[in-house]
């Protein structure tokens, strides 16, 4: 490889095309500048973390899928809401594989990538050099390859298969109460788009701490709106009503992805720690009850 110049910036990059080297600018896509300023392309397999963090982002809609199903369906029957949950699996599985089929390597469910060095990788927007303060050197790309448009073909091909297969589901089922459902798939999924589109690198450095939090607040909300505070009610409930033990193990199996998102397989003793929030809840809910404190 022939010596040429370094050039400025974090991303700017030459490109060899036959033979020749181009001038300093963004690297074609699926490719990232490296120390010497070449263009290579994007080629290591995914890390954990890389798939932990796509993971969550598929999560995301399917989480906020079977809540607002479970919100608009509640006490309409439990076959209805199944057969809309399993649909909305369906719908967010099938998108997320036509994703990753559409992709380098085509065809394949395998993805080459870039893996993120820096925070900056993910805003290479704002760090576009400007040599000598005069003419700005524009080399925006997508550094981490293709971590952040695989986001936005997942959530495309997902919603299209939400208003493709769903309201045929409704329509062969006319008692199944899951239009509104559809309705806030259709505001969730371009918040989800303008949220990634801004904070896809934040989301990227802190989803484990973000899913460790949410878990144990939304843990919390759902033990809180029982009528009955008290630990044996609590516990009772849980264990004896299908739909607050699946909704209980699901906080908990949320709660371990958290914990290995965040330890990498490295510490498993941390799992242990799943079941906390939602005891110590149960334990302490008698001790601050708003209505055992006003009546006191």
């Amino acid at each position: 490889m022939t010596a040429v110049r370094t050039c400025p910036g974090l991303y700017c990059g030459r490109t060899n095309i036959d033979g020749v080297w181009s001038d300093c600018g963004a690297c074609p896509r699926g490719f990232r500048t490296n120390a010497s300023s070449y263009c290579v392309e994007c080629e290591d397999e995914p890390t954990l973390y890389d798939g932990l963090y796509l993971g969550f982002m598929v999560l995301l809609p399917m989480v906020l899928h079977w809540t607002f199903i479970d919100m608009v369906a509640v006490g309409k029957g439990t076959k209805n809401i199944l057969i809309q949950h399993l649909c909305a699996f369906v719908e967010v599985a099938s998108g997320t594989l036509a994703a990753l089929l559409v992709l380098p390597p085509t065809g394949s469910i395998a993805l080459h990538v870039c893996s993120p060095k820096a925070l900056s990788d993910w805003y290479t927007l704002l760090h576009n050099p400007q040599p000598d303060y005069k003419e700005t050197l524009h080399c925006t790309q997508e550094a981490v390859y293709p971590l952040y448009t695989v986001v936005l073909l997942i959530y495309a091909f997902s919603l299209l298969m939400t208003i493709s297969v769903r309201p045929w589901l409704l329509t062969w089922d006319s008692s199944n109460p899951g239009k509104k459902a559809i309705y806030c798939a259709l505001y969730f999924y371009p918040i989800l788009v303008l949220i990634h589109t801004v904070a896809a690198g934040l989301i990227y450095c802190s989803f484990p701490y973000i899913i460790i939090i949410i878990s144990m607040m939304t843990s919390a909300s759902h033990f809180s709106i029982k009528g009955e505070q008290s630990a044996p009610a609590l516990l009772m409930s849980s264990l004896t009503n299908p739909r607050n033990l699946i909704i209980l193990l699901g906080h908990w199996l949320v709660h371990a992805y958290g914990i290995i998102s965040l330890t990498g397989f490295k510490e498993l003793w941390y799992l242990s720690l799943v079941p906390a929030p939602a005891l110590f809840y149960i334990l302490t809910a008698q001790f601050t009850d708003p209505m055992k404190i006003h009546s006191d």
